[in-house]
């Protein structure tokens, strides 16, 4: 199992640790709600320096993204970032990630996840029939994601940028608590505002800056995976390998903005085809009526009891105290206030659609 170069410090905070795609990895400190709040109310420091990182290089960096990408990444302007997915050749998703355009045409970053580093890399090898230059910076790069309403303000003393006006979805290169060349960027998986901060952890960088973030005093807290996962799901944001994945489409997962038909990409024709004639199943978002909570693989049903679609994540959520879900339903179940059942062991549990992001 991996380590972080933080690990010896959620240890020393007492934080509860456990594998997380091949990472020994803190999944709460004080309690996820406590955490959850805390990210909600004021700023939390989260450690995701396992997240991939591939750095593309060359005159034909740009064409290769638009290959295996379904956004438009010839949108990008330096400085700015996109999310987007690489598409399987069977109408799924291999993977979503952002693309940071730090270079026009010529140098980019994509971020992905974890546990499909591997997978992502020998994707977009297989179309790299260009000589782009392809650096896989994983191993050396960490990531903190600062979240919350303050998190900006609080760290704006550390940093010459400014922090406070970085616009959602862009970026900027500078200092960081003494730390040179850290890319700083206006993105995050929680909606509640912020950062995330990547640099290499080269001559004590990573305890450089987490001794700083730490030392500003001002209620900032560490947080784990599991308040990261009930504050995604609050807005709706969608995880791989629950709520999307390889026999997925991001048409049925309510990705289509993010599913440009101005170019050609694997599986373009089978979007188009869904976009066109409507897909067969819709991933909603649902709050329970009837007590009980909802968990990835739970069915759903009909009032009559017959199966129409699958919970892809579920939870009780602090800040709506309430459950609540996503997952994938028959199309003639898909609008909103649409009654439906979770099975939960032996009883079916009436929930109904809602709009999301559940936090309005």
């Amino acid at each position: 199992m991996k380590n972080t170069p933080f690990t010896e410090k959620h240890i020393a905070l007492g934080a509860k640790m456990a594998p997380f795609a091949g990472y020994n990895m803190p999944i709460s400190y004080t309690g996820i709600n406590d955490e959850h709040q805390a990210v909600r109310t004021n700023a939390g420091v989260f450690d995701v320096s396992h997240m991939g990182e591939f750095i593309l290089k060359g005159e034909n960096a740009l064409d290769l993204i638009q290959r295996v990408t379904s956004n438009d990444a010839s949108k990008l302007t330096a400085g700015k970032a996109q999310y987007s997915c690489l598409p399987n050749d069977e109408g799924g998703i291999v993977d979503d990630l952002l693309v940071y355009c730090i270079e026009p045409n010529n140098v980019y970053m994509l971020v992905v996840n974890a546990s499909n580093i591997e997978k992502d890399w020998n994707r977009i090898s297989q179309f790299n029939t260009k000589n782009v230059e392809m650096h896989n910076i994983s191993d050396k790069t960490c990531l903190l994601a600062i979240q919350g309403p303050n998190a900006t303000s609080m760290l704006q003393p550390l940093t010459e940028i400014d922090l406070v006006n970085l616009k959602y979805y862009t970026f900027a290169k500078g200092e960081f608590a003494g730390v040179p060349n850290v890319l700083i960027s206006a993105t995050g998986y929680t909606g509640a505002g912020g950062i995330e901060i990547y640099f290499e952890d080269a001559d004590g960088a990573a305890d450089k800056i987490w001794d700083a973030l730490f030392s500003l005093g001002k209620g900032l807290k560490p947080i784990g995976l599991g308040a990261r996962d009930t504050l995604r799901l609050e807005m709706g944001f969608c995880l791989y390998g629950n709520d999307i994945d390889d026999r997925t489409s991001p048409m049925e997962a309510g990705l289509g903005w993010i599913t440009k038909f101005t170019k050609d990409f694997p599986s373009r024709a089978i979007f188009e085809a869904q976009k066109a004639n409507g897909v067969a199943q819709k991933l909603v978002g649902f709050e329970m009526v009837d007590k009980g909570i909802p968990r990835h693989d739970y069915e759903i049903k009909d009032a009559t009891g017959n199966v129409i679609g699958r919970v892809t994540s579920g939870t009780q959520s602090p800040s709506l105290q309430k459950a609540i879900g996503l997952g994938y339903v028959q199309t003639s179940s898909a609008a909103l206030d649409s009654e439906i059942f979770i099975a939960v062991r032996d009883k079916l549990l009436k929930a109904k659609v809602v709009k999301v992001p559940f936090l309005g």
